[in-house]
């Protein structure tokens, strides 16, 4: 489940935004100015931010730009907010560091849509950063899965789509994942398969995974989906 901020100053909206996402599946969070919003990134760094440009005090341009220019928040992803439709105010937010602009009035599905691109965009599977739970490695570089067994390190082979649905969920761990969740960032949202199809793809998972012990450290959340755990003990 990704962490979403909503930041903005009107009530109305704010509700609007933050009910549409949760029933999508986000874990919001809402912060109506500036220093509220700065509150809740010092707290936790969401996986993206929804930005109004005009905030009571400091606006949502500045605070962008301020985000931009520390190593902790540079990658954080914006999407701004605005009633400012011009071509030079769209520019000057994307400038600023917005990875997308959204004019208001805006459609919920509109909304979403732009958010999941977003995130796809920002994903951790388009780093080549190896990624590493309860012994488990993965290294997005090389394509390969090891785990040690007994002190010797076994290279694991899976399925491309194996590969991308375990480097989902390790860069994601202990969050929980409905399959309409992992088929739209797995797979994305342009790919028209079944979600029961997702537990094919599982079930090879975890096959491939068991010579290493590792089966069970993809679990079953019943009636919500799957996740990946970091408390399964190291194999002896």
């Amino acid at each position: 489940m990704s962490r979403i901020l909503v930041v903005e100053d009107e009530a109305a909206i704010a509700e609007l935004v933050a009910i549409n996402l949760r029933h999508a599946g986000y874990e919001v969070s809402v912060a109506r100015d500036a220093e509220g919003a700065q509150q809740c990134v010092d707290r936790m760094l969401p996986d993206l931010v929804l930005l109004d440009w005009m905030l009571p005090g400091q606006s949502g341009l500045a605070l962008a730009r301020s985000w931009r220019s520390h190593a902790r928040t540079k990658p954080l992803p914006i999407i701004m907010l605005t009633a400012r439709a011009d071509e030079g105010d769209k520019l000057a937010g994307l400038d600023g560091g917005a990875d997308d602009y959204l004019t208001k009035p805006f459609s919920p599905k509109e909304l979403l849509a732009r958010i999941r691109a977003v995130l796809r965009r920002k994903a951790p599977q388009a780093l080549d950063d190896a990624v590493e739970v309860a012994g488990l490695r993965l290294d997005p570089a090389t394509r390969r899965v090891t785990r040690a067994v007994d002190g010797v390190v076994c290279e694991i082979k899976v399925g491309p789509t194996e590969f991308r649905l375990l480097h989902f969920l390790m860069t994601h761990p202990e969050r929980v994942h409905s399959r309409a969740q992992l088929l739209d960032r797995v797979w994305g949202d342009h790919v028209f398969i079944e979600e029961r199809t997702i537990d094919v793809h599982v079930k090879r998972l975890r096959e491939a995974l068991a010579p290493v012990n590792g089966a069970q450290l993809v679990e079953t959340v019943r009636g919500a989906g799957y996740r990946m755990s970091q408390a399964n003990p190291q194999p002896a």
